[in-house]
């Protein structure tokens, strides 16, 4: 893939999760308001707030793949796989730009 395709892919992915993060972060807990206490009647907040920690978490992941893909790029080593240095297809690299494995390794490993 050329480079220059894989820092906007890189970019663009970085921007997604990074203002999906900062939503999650901006409205807070819901659980906290002074009104409601934790686990009264009737209340979905606990529900909630523990949905938008899992949903923080899996984001914080996905920028930590972003990261490790954008050293990758510098490193001169994207688009290859971690597992067998085999090249990943664009293809694939287009639908998921973080990509570190073959589709193959990634079935067989059950990952990413």
């Amino acid at each position: 893939m050329d480079p220059e395709r894989a820092r906007q892919l890189l970019a663009t992915e970085r921007e997604r999760v990074e203002q999906a993060l900062a939503l999650l972060e901006r409205e807070g807990p819901l659980e906290g308001d002074d009104k409601v206490e934790p686990g009264d009647i009737d209340t979905e907040d606990l529900y909630q707030d523990e949905y938008d920690e899992g949903q923080a978490d899996d984001l914080r992941k996905q920028l930590l793949a972003v990261e490790r893909a954008e050293a990758r790029l510098r490193d001169g080593t994207y688009g290859l796989s971690i597992e067998s240095g085999k090249p990943i297809p664009d293809e694939r690299l287009e639908a998921l730009p973080t990509a570190e494995r073959t589709i193959e390794e990634q079935q067989r490993f059950g990952l990413e």
